[in-house]
């Protein structure tokens, strides 16, 4: 898509952002996982000219909200975006933003997906080798 920024460069160097991931889904989606420190981060690339330039390139006649993110606190914590886009030949087909928080718990064996910047209360961590020596 002509005149589409490199959103993905510019998120990764944007403040407050702890990681960002790429992939793509079996059904075609591209998907774009970002891990960002909280709300002020968010909003910080939401008003970033890259985030600007990315909305009026696939909705140029877009009205798009000058205050987003009213109804999450201030204090909401880290935060997963999520990103998905399907394409039609060229064009995009559909597109989705999606918001959310990591909850308690868990278990990471070697590693995990998301940042080791991002902590995840109650997260069990096992070592790989360790695991593997007791089976």
């Amino acid at each position: 898509m002509d005149g589409f920024p490199n959103v993905i460069n510019a998120l990764r160097a944007s403040p407050g952002v702890l990681g960002v991931e790429t992939g793509e889904t079996r059904s075609g989606k591209r998907v774009i996982f970002a891990w960002l420190t909280g709300k002020k981060a968010l909003i910080y690339w939401y008003h970033s000219d890259a985030h600007q330039k990315a909305m009026k390139a696939v909705y140029p006649r877009g009205d798009f909200e000058p205050y987003p993110l009213q109804d999450l606190p201030e204090n909401s914590g880290p935060i997963l975006a999520i990103v998905s886009v399907s394409f039609s030949g060229q064009r995009i087909a559909t597109i989705g933003i999606e918001l959310y928080g990591p909850l308690p718990g868990g278990v990471a064996v070697g590693g995990r997906f998301a940042p080791e910047a991002l902590e995840v209360r109650g997260l069990r961590r096992i070592d790989l080798g360790a695991a593997q020596r007791q089976e």
